[in-house]
């Protein structure tokens, strides 16, 4: 909410705006719209922008940092950055003022000058995007701020990393792919899952060509949430509302930016088209049978999102994925990711592989013969000093990763397109759900230009 009251568009706060018209914006549809299905094919806008496939940041010796939203996934990610050398930690947003300060004491504490702070209200952070002394905004806020976030970022001049998924609609990733061009700012999707210590080996062994050539992939986000959506804290304030109002796959990257990295989407290949169906949705009202007392105004609330979503996506150069998600049902953590090609598979959860000709006939065996091959640079290099952090290493690792390509002058692992390619499932997903299981189309959002692109430099 703005404290100013001159821009009319601006008077619905953030709870407001968690409590209305969510699910449309979340679906990218709009009241009267026909949804796309049957294989048609998006409209893109013509580009009026050169692409930033390829584009590398500047260099520079060191990496000045504002971050905005520090509660448990900002403030995790702070100790990340303040344990990476060449980081400056120069000003912190969140509406509320006991989590800024806080902020604040940890850069201290770290030996870092008191950053500034901006707690002024919702749209406070356009301010901190207005220094002259940031080069890269970390974005960790509930999922319907990332789009004016990362925007608001890039139009100020700063690259923009954003937590997941990056955005909620069709809209919202062409948005960022446009505005990407045209500021010539990256826009980063912070997926923490492809820096894990499996998938870049995993990565490495594909690369080797251990598995052959690849056919199919599985990835899914299948995590017991039932106790952080009913909390009256943090995330419990609001990651139940999409359940309310949308229908689909609402969490992909976790689980599908690592299959989409073995697959080299967006780098050879893309997304073509998605199929989706969901289960009924039992999950939450029973946990909140059980758990909550009569009368509280969680009770108010009807959930329509199917607890288990099940998505196949398949690739222009005809190779298939299995994506899957839920969160409100008694189930170990599982992403799955498995590949599978012509000489083997990989399945993780536990971890496990299975190559052609190996001993003990079909029968999967431990990927530590391969480690001390395969490990991947990064987690040769930094593992010691990672170990021990945030999911198990891989948060310090991507951070590390990022800093290390901006001081060098690299191009960005992940970039836009991968943030609205790895984001677009979850309202393709509803569509489809929607028009019973109807495929729909992905849009291309690199305009063809995946095909003449190599591998990442990760």
């Amino acid at each position: 909410m703005t404290t100013d009251g001159k821009n009319e568009e601006r008077q619905v706060s953030r709870r407001q705006l968690l409590k209305t018209g969510v699910g449309l914006i979340g679906a990218g549809l709009a009241i009267g719209e026909e949804p796309v299905f049957a294989f048609e094919q998006p409209a893109l806008p013509p580009a009026v922008n050169q692409s930033v496939i390829g584009m590398k940041f500047e260099p520079r010796d060191a990496v000045r940092i504002g971050i905005v939203g520090v509660g448990g996934r900002g403030t995790g990610m702070l100790s990340n950055f303040l344990a990476i050398e060449h980081v400056q930690v120069n000003a912190i947003c969140d509406v509320v003022r006991e989590k800024a300060v806080h902020a604040q004491e940890l850069v201290e504490k770290a030996g870092g000058k008191r950053p500034a702070i901006y707690t002024n209200g919702d749209y406070d952070f356009e301010n901190l995007c207005k220094r002259d002394d940031l080069d890269f905004v970390y974005i960790a806020t509930p999922w319907d701020w990332h789009a004016p976030m990362a925007l608001a970022s890039m139009n100020a001049g700063k690259h923009a990393g954003v937590e997941v998924p990056a955005v909620n609609s069709l809209e919202e990733c062409q948005t960022l792919v446009d505005t990407s061009e045209r500021t010539r700012r990256h826009c980063m999707i912070m997926e923490n899952c492809c820096y894990g210590y499996n998938e870049l080996l995993l990565l490495n062994m594909i690369r080797a060509g251990l598995l052959g050539e690849l056919l199919h992939g599985e990835a899914a986000y299948i995590h017991d949430l039932r106790g952080e959506l009913f909390g009256d804290q943090g995330e419990g304030l609001w990651r139940r509302v999409p359940h309310t109002t949308r229908n689909g796959n609402l969490y992909p990257t976790h689980g599908l930016g690592p299959v989409a990295n073995y697959m080299g989407i967006n780098r050879g290949d893309r997304f073509d088209y998605l199929v989706s169906m969901s289960s009924p949705q039992k999950g939450l009202e029973a946990y909140r049978a059980a758990n909550v007392r009569q009368g509280n105004p969680k009770w108010k609330e009807k959930y329509i999102c199917g607890d288990m979503n099940t998505s196949l996506i398949k690739t222009v150069n005809g190779l298939s994925i299995l994506l899957q998600h839920d969160v409100c049902n008694p189930r170990p953590y599982d992403r799955i990711n498995l590949i599978s090609g012509v000489k083997g598979v990989f399945r993780d959860y536990p971890e496990r592989i299975y190559l052609d000709g190996q001993a003990g006939e079909e029968a999967f065996t431990g990927i530590e013969p391969y480690k001390e091959k395969y490990a991947h640079k990064l987690w040769k290099e930094e593992g010691e000093g990672a170990r021990g952090r945030g999911h198990g290493g891989m948060d310090f690792i991507m951070l590390y990763r990022l800093v290390q390509c901006m001081r060098q002058g690299l191009e960005p692992d992940m970039d836009v397109y991968d943030a609205a390619s790895w984001s677009a499932p979850a309202p393709l997903s509803e569509r489809s759900v929607a028009q019973a299981s109807a495929p729909v189309k992905f849009p291309d959002f690199t305009r063809g230009l995946w095909k003449q692109r190599n591998g990442a430099s990760l």
